[in-house]
């Protein structure tokens, strides 16, 4: 999904050297997951837009072996929540726990402090426990006992669930679902990509023993913030914006969808098209962008008609068609 970039690398924290960097990521991850570059490359850009990502795939396409490989490899924190429909807010945020030495009560952090939280199978946990990550994915905090908790930076989200099993699932609502920048499929792997899975493991591949697989830090978060700086100083022409705008109202006009994409789809295209053309190596935003991300960035944020879903129409299908028929800025 990338192009590889021609900047040569400068010293630590010099944007040419940090995109080498994010570059390099997809060699390095490549050594523990088979054939999932696009799942790699949305990861980053989420990373550099201060984003989350939500992961739709059956079981054992290797959502969470990515997460950790992406954290090895970016030498960042990483912790894993089952979300079960026992599982309370306190056990994600953390709670106040009473102290006999100091017969006090302090603060125990919860999994959510760190930097890349993979909530598993999200969706299997009530609404009132999914409502825990809200203000942590919002406001980069939580609230403890009237007490605001920063959270690391950088801090990232990465949720997963399972797009064929819903019995005993808890849907998402669409305020939750707006507040991940990117909702990526992770697809079965091509046949030869799973004869290359299978090789590694009867060579010895263990995905526990991500040191054994020769998986090492090619970035780190000096480099994440001299791309996110980088970012922030991409040209975006009115042209680009005003296409971003007509996209995302053709889907509020669609009668196809009950719900289009909200200003707050609309501005995450923005962010997410300029993440990308950075990464591709320019400084400024074409269309092609803005088509390269509009998919992943919007395909949560719409809603079909039922009617529609009978008759086998897909968000995706949706989008692609609003795409087409758009002018494109010259």
């Amino acid at each position: 999904m990338m192009d590889p970039t021609t900047d040569n690398a400068g010293p630590a924290g010099n944007p040419g050297a940090a995109r080498a960097s994010l570059e390099s990521l997809r060699a390095e991850i490549a050594k523990a997951v088979v054939g999932q570059d696009p799942a790699v490359t949305g990861l980053v850009v989420a990373l550099l837009c201060r984003g989350h990502v939500l992961l739709e795939g059956v079981p054992g396409v290797a959502k969470t072996l990515l997460v950790r490989a992406l954290a090895s490899a970016l030498e960042l924190d990483t912790k894993r929540i089952q979300f079960t429909p026992d599982l309370m807010p306190s056990d994600v945020t953390g709670s106040l726990v009473y102290d006999t030495r100091s017969a006090e009560f302090r603060f125990q952090p919860g999994p959510v402090f760190t930097n890349l939280l993979l909530a598993d199978e999200i969706n299997r946990t009530p609404p009132k426990t999914q409502s825990s990550l809200l203000e942590a994915m919002e406001e980069r905090q939580v609230t403890v006992d009237g007490t605001a908790r920063p959270l690391p930076d950088p801090f990232l989200v990465a949720a997963t669930q399972n797009p064929v099993e819903y019995e005993g699932t808890y849907p998402l609502p669409e305020a939750q679902l707006d507040r991940f920048l990117l909702k990526l499929t992770i697809p079965l792997p091509s046949r030869q990509d799973e004869i290359d899975v299978l090789t590694r493991h009867a060579e010895g591949f263990n995905p526990r023993d991500l040191h054994a697989a020769g998986l090492r830090p090619v970035a780190n978060a000096a480099d994440l913030e001299a791309a996110r700086a980088a970012v922030a100083k991409t040209t975006i022409s009115p042209e680009i914006t005003a296409y971003v705008v007509d996209i995302c109202r053709a889907t509020r006009e669609s009668p196809s969808l009950t719900l289009g994409v909200s200003p707050r789809g609309a501005t995450a295209l923005l962010a997410t098209s300029r993440a990308w053309a950075w990464l591709t190596g320019r400084d400024y935003v074409i269309p092609d962008d803005v088509k390269a991300l509009a998919l992943p960035t919007l395909r949560h944020r719409v809603q079909l008609r039922p009617e529609a879903e009978m008759e086998g129409v897909t968000a995706d299908s949706v989008i692609n068609a609003i795409l087409a028929h758009v002018p494109v800025p010259r």
